[in-house]
């Protein structure tokens, strides 16, 4: 028998309404439905199926390769590109296409996004119409196979710094690339190891000894035989933890040379005689713009990342309602999911995926805004960028945790390579570092949220960022959380041993708690760089010493920003029987991370240890109230059959 729940019983969702996965499927696809719907019908095809654990690495890069050309057969590439160059969508169906894609496969997927995300986008974001109809359209229909080759051995995250070089030569009217030293070598490139024909290769541009930063170029790497072209040296990565149907390879340069109209030059160009122009003077700021078209790579790896996570829950969802397990005495065995500690495994990490999948909805639709209406300024730029960064790293981090967990709770058969697991857990785990190390891109939303979004937030140096947070007042960082008001509503709380539960299913509670949180936490961080310079501690010194409280900031902004997206999605639902489940989802959520969380919130006066055993008593009485309708709750992701096909999700 189930554990019985110590908990008040209040009316639910699953007592209430037999939940239609189809009606709630509906909801998660949201506007690009169609699209979904396309990929989802290609996936099922047995010649797009995962691949058969045993491939040797050939074979699956082969295999992949084939997959490709099968998906841009189908049309599935143009999605990302414009009807000008013969596309059909922008970066909001090609977001949904990454996305459904990441139910399977995850070395296409990631094939997938470096030739038509990658390279394309960049091609597509750095380019003008020129570079458009001659490298665009045909890496669309994969007649140009290409890489993104940003990344350098010695240099990972800090891309300003890179050391390739492109210096123009007058006099024959090229630009000639050069690898300095082992430590600017391009590295862990997709589709360099093997197909890749060319490359957008990142690097200092030097005109007539005046350096100009980094600007982004097209490169030939190999001719139409697949031999390296002179001076470019091509080695393979080898194998890799996981996503080995990718051919990750390394790229050095020596005197390559190639045209003037080589360089991508929609934010700098260079003329015949050696003229250097642009439309941004700054540099950094410069850099920085350049950096921010390129923002639909990390929202695309935060709903690949979340595509993943359902279908390693639908998996675990699946076995552990059918497989039993000890029970009472003279009783069958119990089946998994009816014991509280499985539920407790498994839906806390479920509900956080509806919200995060309702985050990742709302960023989805503010960067397909940014490529269609005029009014979208610099401040929304700014604001897309953070949520990307902050909203990748959440994303990632929850996919390698809930990952591990599914594996943990279907024991042994999660252990066995046909059950999909295993990939999982291998393939996602360099989600968490590529385009962008997650810690890095939290250190960016915290610089954002100090800075609210000025054009400081691009620049990465801290001593900028801690001489302009020196230079404004605490109390107005901190107002620009907007919550002071909520300190008030939140004081009751202090009170010891209350044990009132009325209001802990409270939407206004919920939000004011997390509201709270970041505010705290902003203002927190601001009074510390301003003490620091106060002290006249070196500015290096002061932003060093708090950069963990900067990384906490950034998590609860992202944890109250996720809350809001899932609250909205709720709130606007128009099937009364969905939006019941949804709120019941939205609830365990909530109150899961605050009891992740509770140790913070009882320091500082928060919630007191009665209220936060009150919480617990909730988040389990959720769990069990959500039970009987979770596997309607990973049916509803519309996973396809062919993902679904391991021994242990059943039937």
């Amino acid at each position: 028998m189930a554990a019985k729940a110590n908990d008040v019983k209040t009316a639910s969702a699953a007592d209430a309404v037999a939940l239609d996965p189809a009606a709630l499927g509906v909801l998660l696809d949201g506007e690009y439905r169609e699209i979904r719907d396309h990929v989802r019908a290609l996936l099922e095809r047995p010649e797009l199926s995962p691949a058969t654990p045993g491939l040797s690495r050939e074979e699956h890069r082969e295999r992949v390769l084939g997959q490709l050309r099968t998906l841009t057969g189908e049309g599935v590439s143009q999605y990302g590109f414009p009807v000008a160059l013969g596309g059909r969508g922008g970066p909001g169906p090609s977001v949904a296409v990454f996305e459904t894609l990441a139910f399977g496969d995850l070395s296409l997927l990631v094939k997938f996004g470096v030739q038509f995300g990658l390279f394309g986008g960049a091609l597509l974001s750095l380019g003008t119409d020129d570079h458009h109809e001659r490298f665009a359209r045909p890496a669309m229909t994969l007649e140009l196979p290409g890489c993104f080759a940003m990344t350098e051995t010695g240099h990972g995250s800090n891309v300003q710094a890179i050391g390739t070089t492109a210096t123009y030569d007058a006099a024959a009217a090229e630009f000639v690339i050069d690898t300095p030293d082992d430590s600017a070598r391009k590295d862990y490139i997709g589709n360099a190891a093997r197909d890749g024909r060319a490359a957008v290769v990142f690097a200092q541009l030097d005109v007539g000894g005046e350096q100009h930063g980094v600007h982004a170029l097209v490169v030939p790497i190999r001719d139409a035989k697949g031999r390296p072209q002179a001076g470019v040296e091509i080695e393979d990565c080898g194998e890799k933890l996981g996503l080995n149907g990718v051919d990750n390879g390394r790229l050095r340069f020596t005197a390559v040379r190639v045209p003037r109209v080589a360089l991508l030059n929609r934010y700098g160009d260079v003329s015949a005689d050696g003229v250097y122009s642009s439309s941004i003077n700054d540099p950094n700021k410069r850099f920085f713009t350049m950096l921010g078209t390129l923002v639909r790579g990390r929202v695309s790896v935060a709903g690949g990342a979340l595509s993943a996570t359902k279908v390693a829950l639908a998996l675990a969802v699946r076995y552990g309602s059918r497989r039993r397990q000890f029970g009472a005495p003279g009783q069958p065995e119990t089946v998994l999911l009816d014991y509280r500690m499985h539920q407790r495994r498994l839906l806390p990490a479920l509900a956080t995926t509806y919200a995060l999948h309702c985050a990742q909805q709302d960023l989805t639709a503010e960067l397909q805004r940014s490529a269609s209406d005029p009014a979208f300024g610099d401040e929304d730029q700014r604001r897309l960028e953070a949520h990307a960064a902050g909203l990748k790293a959440i994303a990632t981090w929850h996919a390698t945790a809930t990952i591990q967990t599914c594996r943990e709770a279907c024991g042994g058969a999660g252990y066995l390579a046909a059950n999909r697991l295993a990939a999982l857990k291998a393939d996602t785990d360099v989600f968490t570092t590529f385009e962008g190390d997650n810690t890095v891109l939290l250190q960016l939303v915290g610089k954002s949220l100090l800075t609210g979004y000025r054009d400081h937030v691009g620049d990465l140096d801290p001593l900028g960022l801690v001489g302009f947070v020196a230079g404004q007042a605490f109390e107005a960082v901190a107002e620009r959380t907007a919550v002071r008001e909520l300190i008030g509503r939140l004081a009751d709380d202090l009170i010891p041993g209350r044990e009132d539960e009325h209001d802990l299913r409270s939407r206004d509670y919920h939000l004011g708690l997390f509201r709270w949180r970041e505010h705290h936490i902003v203002s927190g961080v601001a009074r510390r760089i301003k003490r620091g310079v106060d002290a006249q501690l070196d500015p290096w010194d002061v932003f060093n010493g708090c950069q963990d409280h900067v990384i906490a900031a950034a998590h609860a902004h992202v944890d109250r920003v996720v809350l809001e997206s899932f609250a909205a999605a709720v709130e606007r639902c128009p099937d009364a029987g969905v939006a019941a489940v949804l709120a019941e989802l939205c609830d365990l959520h909530a109150l899961a991370t605050i009891e992740r969380e509770r140790g913070w919130y009882q320091e500082h006066g928060r919630i007191s240890s009665t209220r936060s055993k009150a919480i617990t008593r909730v988040v389990n009485q959720l769990c069990a109230d959500l039970r009987p309708i979770a596997r309607e709750l990973v049916e509803a992701f519309g996973i396809p059959g062919t993902a679904l096909g391991a021994p242990v999700a059943g039937s």
